[in-house]
């Protein structure tokens, strides 16, 4: 949906807010120059937000005007966390972000786990009765199980993980 600024006041609405304010007005299904002038408007075009990492969150920051004289988005980068109290225990900014760190690995790590799971359950027929499992396949699914071991878990890469005979 879109946004309109008044640039006399600096006011941001969506277009039916501004319809619903100006309802004794007939106005256009679309809004071109002239409508936007009569009403004192400029539209704020979309901006992509910007990187940002695990700890530190994007908020709207208003509006800014771009190279081209357009009026954007603005974005403004915070920290996710800060230090808290709470019944007099003080916890720290980096505490805090140190159990995000450990529950988005312990999620990620759960995750990895499933896939492993799903991964040698394809392979479970291999190891019936009645089939001789392949030196590469008891290979392959001794990898799968071993794949918590590996170096970069559980932010594995797919070059990570072994390849299925």
């Amino acid at each position: 949906m879109s946004n309109y600024i008044k640039l006399e006041t600096g006011e941001i609405k969506t277009q039916g807010q501004w319809r619903a304010e100006n309802k004794n007005v007939s106005l256009p299904r679309v809004w071109k120059a002239a409508t936007l002038d009569f009403l004192g408007l400029t539209p704020i075009l979309a901006s992509p937000k910007p990187a940002h990492t695990n700890l530190q969150q994007v908020i709207s920051g208003g509006v800014t005007t771009d190279a081209n004289g357009n009026t954007v988005e603005a974005w403004s980068i915070v920290d996710k966390f800060a230090d808290t109290t709470e019944d007099g225990v003080t916890t720290t900014k980096a505490e805090h972000e140190a159990a995000y760190l450990a529950k988005l690995d312990a999620d990620k790590a759960a995750s990895v786990r499933s896939t492993r799971d799903a991964k040698l359950v394809e392979t479970d027929w291999t190891g019936v009765s009645d089939v001789t499992m392949t030196e590469a396949m008891a290979t392959y699914r001794q990898a799968l199980r071993d794949i918590t071991a590996h170096v970069n878990f559980p932010n594995l890469e797919d070059v990570d993980w072994p390849t299925k005979p």
